[in-house]
């Protein structure tokens, strides 16, 4: 089973059906609104009134490969590194901002379903799904030099100074040591009282982590601290432009420390939107 299109719920639904759905081979006669009802898109609790929700200006639009199924998007050295998903369809490519040209590419293999990725001391680490395996390569070839273990569903990554930054699809972020590759802290992130679930695509800024929340329009900001949403910030207008189907959802975030940039796209997206936060957090 894969997180497929064509099964938008899927990835709130439970490892049994999962299971269930990989012994009889596949989902077939599952219809998209069966799988709507059965997994319900849950992540941004429903008491948020405390939480400042910031605006997003569009600064400019950049060409995107409609193809791409982003999963992972990160913004170095001049050029954005992006890895996609799909069973079979999976790549990690280097990225011209302007163009959106593909300058680099290799494709995972069948098996994997590709998931975030971030470079960390000059190499490349990439996410997959279910398998709980990834991948390490070097920056420059894209030859793979490494794998690494972790025991959750692998969905989106990032870095602080020291470590590897994790998300699983729940609330819990977790540190991993580059070289050990042993989980050394989790942070639950939670807005308010209620932990924020289906915490996706992520991107260490600052001493904060904003994260994508599957399925919606907005990025939670958390204080890689305490665990805490400082703000939301409220995509609708941007994702208006773009999505074009259940899981044509936003979902890639890249950080230009040296211009002081924010890159967001998401899956299936023909545009990649540089775009500047308004307002503050408390």
């Amino acid at each position: 089973m894969t997180r497929d299109p064509q099964l938008p719920g899927f990835r709130s639904g439970s490892r049994l059906l999962a299971a269930l759905a990989l012994a009889a081979g596949g989902c077939a006669g599952v219809h998209d609104t069966d799988m709507a009802r059965l997994f319900p898109a849950i992540g941004i609790p429903e008491k948020i009134d405390q939480i400042p929700i910031l605006s997003a200006k569009l600064v400019r639009a950049y060409p995107h490969d409609p193809h791409a199924f982003t999963q992972g998007l990160e913004y170095y050295g001049g050029y954005l590194y992006e890895s996609t998903g799909i069973a079979g369809q999976s790549t990690l490519r280097k990225v011209a901002l302007a163009t959106g040209q593909v300058i680099q590419k290799i494709t995972l293999p069948r098996q994997y379903f590709g998931e975030g990725l971030t470079i960390f001391h000059g190499k490349i680490y990439q996410l997959t799904w279910l398998s709980k395996n990834g991948f390490i390569y070097d920056l420059h070839s894209f030859r793979q030099i490494g794998e690494f273990p972790y025991e959750t569903e692998g969905w989106g990554f990032t870095h602080d100074d020291k470590s590897l930054i994790m998300s699983d699809g729940t609330n819990k972020i977790r540190y991993i040591d580059p070289v050990s590759f042993a989980v050394t802290r989790t942070l639950e992130v939670y807005a308010g009282g209620e932990g924020v679930a289906n915490l996706n695509e992520l991107e260490y800024v600052k001493g904060e982590i904003f994260a994508n929340i599957w399925h919606s329009t907005r990025i939670a900001r958390v204080d890689a601290r305490s665990g805490q949403v400082l703000a939301w910030i409220d995509l609708t207008s941007i994702v208006a432009k773009e999505q074009h189907g259940e899981e044509a959802v936003l979902n890639g975030i890249a950080y230009d420390k040296a211009g002081d940039r924010f890159f967001v796209t998401g899956k299936n997206w023909s545009k990649l939107f540089e775009i500047k936060v308004e307002g503050r957090a408390r």
